[in-house]
């Protein structure tokens, strides 16, 4: 394990630890409620702890040149809530149920023009253009070489009687290497979880029926537009 943070997360982690700050001011009353943890102060300082432990152990992938940089740093905040719960013996299930409601009302705290635009460049022509080449670097033995830790993807077209706009089939994970690498294959899933809420809020409706952490052969993402 690296003992420092990568110089790319060290620009943005100011952001990262606010918006750690902000999911535990939004998880306070559920961690009273469903977690039963009396010593809110403690534990929102054990998982500020853990993050900084985290923050040593995320991956570089290529900072700003890759877009899965952001999904690091968006949602690896979530492997360290999740460990200092399990520590205190939290179930599982209730961890994830704690995390996404969490996550779903920190997204919800951005206007909502501003998160379906955000959902409309997403499913737009030209970002689809930008995934296919995307998918094609992550394929690629040089790019694989140079960021192991890194996702591997393919982008999927549509065929007679899809009902999606297009896919995106995972065949590698880094959260999946991630877990793997520091014992968090258990709280693997509440991390998969947190995907549907991501795209619903701004818009898009993500369906999935397998995934890696789950012991798949790839996640298969398939996205299509919400009813306005």
């Amino acid at each position: 394990m690296t003992e420092t943070i990568h110089p790319f997360y060290a620009q943005h982690r100011d952001a990262m630890e606010a918006a750690m700050r902000d999911r535990l001011d939004l998880a306070e009353a559920m961690l009273r409620e469903r977690a039963h943890v009396s010593d809110i102060h403690a534990i929102r300082q054990e998982v500020m702890n853990e993050f900084e432990i985290v923050l040593t152990q995320m991956p570089y992938v290529g900072g700003a040149t890759s877009r899965m940089s952001d999904f690091f740093m968006r949602l690896m905040g979530f492997m360290a809530i999740s460990r200092v719960l399990r520590r205190h013996g939290v179930p599982l299930p209730v961890i994830g149920e704690i995390e996404r409601e969490t996550y779903k009302a920190q997204l919800l705290t951005v206007p909502e023009a501003e998160r379906l635009a955000s959902g409309r460049q997403f499913m737009s022509s030209e970002n689809q253009a930008l995934l296919r080449e995307q998918a094609a670097r992550s394929a690629s033995a040089s790019h694989q070489d140079a960021f192991p830790e890194d996702f591997v993807y393919d982008f999927v077209e549509p065929g007679p009687g899809d009902d999606f706009e297009f896919g995106i089939n995972y065949k590698a994970c880094g959260f999946c290497k991630f877990a793997a690498r520091h014992g968090d294959k258990d709280i693997l899933p509440n991390i998969c979880g947190l995907d549907f809420d991501a795209y619903a809020t701004r818009g898009i409706r993500l369906e999935r029926t397998q995934t890696l952490a789950g012991g798949a052969s790839h996640c298969n993402f398939r996205f299509s537009r919400l009813p306005d």
